[in-house]
């Protein structure tokens, strides 16, 4: 099974509650991705998980570091926490731009899959902002320069546009709540469609692999049917394999 790096899906929320004259605050970290790492690990991968405010330090910054792994997946992760590393933004000094190291890497060999969310490809009011950059360059759908969501409250169920290796034998997909207007690139491949978007699309670039999934892996684009789908954990494990070169996604 695969080696996985997650990068991203946790937040850190800050409460402020009211109660007459008085008020106090208080604040907590939040994990999106943890069904997702349950089940994963459940199915014989092992995956590190690198929480969003850990990103900017800690992610990868050499190719010896990445070839630890076999799929590295972002999700909701902006490109600013590859960018602007501490030393970068408050210190004003040049560093290794992680998003070309990770294009670099890709094209070497290794996997990428990014996950949609309001951090994703482009994402809310466009503050992903990986339009125009290195992994736009690799992933296997273009980004919008611009607020790519699509809310779909009504629920939309995503569909099985041509038989493949990750999808097929699944099931009726359950319903989610929105996605990512995401542009398939010439020589991919479109698995899956939401409406008429395409939801799941893979590629290759260079000697790798990559795989754009357009909606979320947790609520609130994932529903809560989605969460509670039994094949739920299948479902991304085979996205990994594939990723990993285990399997062959169009057959």
């Amino acid at each position: 099974m695969a080696k996985i790096l997650l990068a991203g899906e946790s937040w850190i929320s800050t409460t402020t509650e009211y109660k007459g004259y008085d008020s106090f605050t208080s604040t907590k970290l939040e994990i999106g991705c943890e069904a997702l790492l349950h089940s994963l690990k459940e199915l014989g991968h092992t995956v590190t998980h690198l929480k969003a405010h850990d990103v900017p330090e800690k992610f990868p910054w050499t190719m010896a570091e990445l070839n630890q792994y076999d799929v590295v997946l972002l999700s909701d992760i902006g490109s600013n926490s590859f960018t602007l590393s501490n030393g970068v933004f408050a210190g004003g000094n040049p560093a290794v731009n992680r998003l070309e190291l990770l294009k670099q890497w890709v094209l070497a060999g290794g996997a990428l899959m990014m996950a949609g969310g309001y951090l994703s490809f482009s994402g809310f009011e466009g503050k992903a902002h990986y339009h125009g950059s290195p992994i736009e360059d690799i992933l296997p759908v273009s980004v919008k320069p611009y607020d790519d969501r699509i809310e779909a409250p009504q629920g939309v169920h995503p569909v099985q546009k041509v038989a493949n290796s990750i999808t097929t034998d699944l099931g009726p997909f359950p319903v989610i709540l929105g996605y990512q207007d995401i542009e398939p690139k010439p020589d991919s491949q479109v698995l899956m469609i939401a409406n008429d978007t395409p939801l799941l699309v893979t590629g290759k670039a260079g000697s790798g692999r990559t795989l754009a999934y357009g909606t979320d892996i947790a609520p609130h684009w994932a529903s809560q049917d989605f969460m509670a789908w039994n094949h739920y954990g299948e479902f991304f494990s085979r996205c990994i394999n594939w990723l990993a070169g285990k399997l062959v996604a169009v057959s």
